[in-house]
């Protein structure tokens, strides 16, 4: 696999190529609002990154904000945006459920919003930009399925109530699983996509269920918070698969420790969160949906991915 520098760099050569890029003009002059749900996960530092990358090479503005896992502080934080009249405001909701009124809000102001890796519900935006979430969750399920030898008990480690991604993972993962019905899922907890949480929900998962044999953790945190409290036997008598294809959670895929991980874009994800703003500032028409592409990362091609 290429690094993904490169394929950020063909993305923008390719928007180019067709005229529509957001570098037709310049951008200077546009400030976009990027509310991020927290910078405590490593995913999202790497969405951040991505679209600070594009708004220097497009030559807009980006305020970035850090929502610090809190939804009403991410509504503060949307509503600034609003009455400081950015031209576009991108959100990576904590809570699908809880920004409808600001989302309104800007839209009334004439401010274009784009939901990016997760969705916002009861309320419209110009654009959702996310990972097929349900597809890579049925990913998830056929792996361990295979990592188990098609039988045994599982457990599910959940992330943030209310979010469209946890919510799409688990749908995904719960229908990958139908097809083995020699696999019993014999308990399910939240730890909130939250490594710290993670092992700690995991530790009394392996005291209610000593006979475990595979987990499924919807993000590579509570992947990787459930390897250390299983110690030795994670990657050996029990089976982690995670998902987002963090550095830290390829680098556990390479050491064998994590079975394997659903890897996402999150650069690219940021990266064209912020070329679609730009474009929707404009009043250039953007997707209504867009779903990027996930792959699996496992030992065997885990040296494929990049782990910067």
């Amino acid at each position: 696999m290429r690094s993904l520098a490169f394929v950020i760099a063909g993305v923008a050569l390719g928007a180019a190529a067709c005229g529509a890029s957001a570098s037709s003009e310049s951008a200077a002059d546009l400030t976009i609002g990027l509310s991020v749900s927290t910078m405590s996960n490593p995913y999202f530092v790497q969405f951040r990154d991505g679209a600070e990358a594009a708004a220097q090479r497009f030559g807009a503005k980006l305020s970035v904000s850090d929502a610090q896992n809190d939804a009403s502080r991410q509504a503060t934080q949307v509503q600034s945006f609003t009455s400081r009249r950015m031209r576009a405001v991108i959100i990576n909701p904590v809570d699908s459920n809880a920004l409808a009124t600001q989302v309104k809000a800007a839209n009334l102001a004439g401010i274009p919003v784009i939901a990016a890796d997760r969705a916002i519900n009861h309320a419209s935006v110009a654009e959702t930009l996310t990972s097929d979430n349900a597809a890579g969750g049925r990913l998830g399920a056929q792996e361990l399925a295979k990592q188990i030898g098609g039988k045994g008990d599982v457990v599910v480690l959940r992330g943030t109530a209310g979010t469209s991604a946890s919510r799409d993972r688990s749908k995904g993962f719960a229908d990958g699983l139908a097809a083995y019905p020699k696999i019993k899922v014999v308990a399910t907890q939240r730890a909130d996509f939250d490594r710290a949480k993670g092992q700690n929900v995991m530790a009394g998962l392996i005291r209610s269920h000593p006979g475990l044999d595979g987990v499924f953790a919807e993000n590579d945190e509570m992947a990787l918070g459930a390897i250390q409290a299983l110690g030795p036997e994670a990657g050996h008598r029990v089976k982690v698969v995670g998902f987002d294809g963090t550095p830290d959670g390829i680098k556990a895929v390479r050491a064998g420790t994590m079975a394997a991980t659903v890897t996402q874009q999150p650069r690219l994800i940021g990266w064209q969160a912020v070329q679609d703003a730009i474009k929707a500032a404009r009043g250039q028409t953007v997707a209504k949906k867009v779903a990027v592409p996930v792959k699996l990362a496992t030992k065997e091609n885990a040296h494929e991915f990049w782990t910067f």
